[in-house]
């Protein structure tokens, strides 16, 4: 099966309590592409850099199996950057430098041989380019998935709302869940947000799990509690990406192949924390993903004993 990705691929500079970087590779199209890459060998990229992108970067992508006919190379211009600063909490952080770059007026080609794609993963764009994209597919996927946050809710509610209504999951957090629906209770807002069009959401809560909507059921998956998290840059769309890489690779798209799914994705996170930017998931290996995976299931796992009444 294939995955179609829309996503930045970018340079990213941070700082934590942990230690800080000069510019590195980021972008949330990088972080799910290289998440999704661990389950599906057919993965197909649309996105914008610059002449300063590396070539290594380019080549390695190949190498996972990523197609980049659709990733345009404009020469003469910057590829996107984002810095930021994280608290010591690392749930919160500031932003330091935004340089839109090669992403201001990014049109969204999609190459003949994108077309009659399986799956879709539309990155965290604006909700104009996301809908542009899936507008250009000739045939419906099978799965059309996308992720947002609350910048684009300030400024473009409209278009997230008419973007939402061609889509099947969404992803967000639940502080976005909650701006969204207007609703506080999560429960709540899950209801009003599956109105608006995808039937399925996940909420992402960070260090406390995620969870699973669609219907009436519902699924919550845990955290893996890390002794060190050094950079939460990129795990969202890391998430997303194993997510999506699962059930492209399984094609399966049951709501209990979903929460297996949510499995996958949470693992590969719980491994994108634990060094800077996309370093740690470029070493990989597939042992070590099913020890972590193990690890989840561990977590949940109990018997009942009975109590005499």
């Amino acid at each position: 099966m294939s995955l179609l990705i829309v996503g930045s691929v970018a340079f990213d500079a941070i700082e934590t309590p942990f230690g800080k970087t000069d510019k590195i590779i980021g972008g949330a199209g990088t972080f799910i592409a290289l998440s999704a890459s661990n389950y599906v060998s057919d993965q197909r990229i649309v996105s914008v850099v610059g002449e300063d992108f590396p070539q290594s970067m380019l080549d390695l992508l190949q190498a996972k199996g990523v197609n980049l006919d659709g990733l345009q190379i404009k020469q003469g211009e910057k590829t996107f950057f984002w810095s930021g600063r994280y608290h010591n909490d690392m749930n919160s952080r500031d932003t330091l430098i935004t340089e839109l770059n090669v992403l201001e007026h990014f049109d969204p080609i999609i190459p003949e041989a994108y077309q009659g794609v399986d799956y879709v993963m539309l990155g965290n764009l604006s909700p104009q380019v996301q809908r542009q994209v899936v507008e250009r597919l000739h045939e419906r996927p099978k799965l059309v998935a996308m992720d947002t946050m609350n910048f684009w809710m300030d400024i473009a509610m409209d278009d997230l709302k008419q973007t939402l209504a061609l889509v099947d999951v969404l992803f967000v957090n639940d502080e976005e869940a909650r701006q969204l629906s207007g609703e506080y209770s999560l429960v709540k807002a899950a209801k009003v947000i599956r109105a608006m069009g995808p039937h399925t959401l996940v909420i992402k809560k960070g260090e406390h799990g995620a969870l699973l909507f669609q219907d009436e059921k519902v699924f919550f998956a845990p955290a893996l509690p890390l002794e060190e998290v050094f950079d939460p840059t990129g795990a969202g769309d890391t998430f997303a990406g194993g997510f999506m890489g699962y059930i492209a690779a399984t094609g399966d798209t049951s709501f209990n192949n979903m929460k297996r799914a949510i499995i996958a994705g949470s693992a590969l996170a719980s491994f994108c924390v634990e060094k800077f930017g996309t370093e740690r998931l470029l070493d990989l290996t597939k042992e070590a993903i099913e020890a972590r995976i193990e690890q989840f299931v561990a977590l949940t796992d109990f018997d009942m004993v009975e109590t005499v009444g």
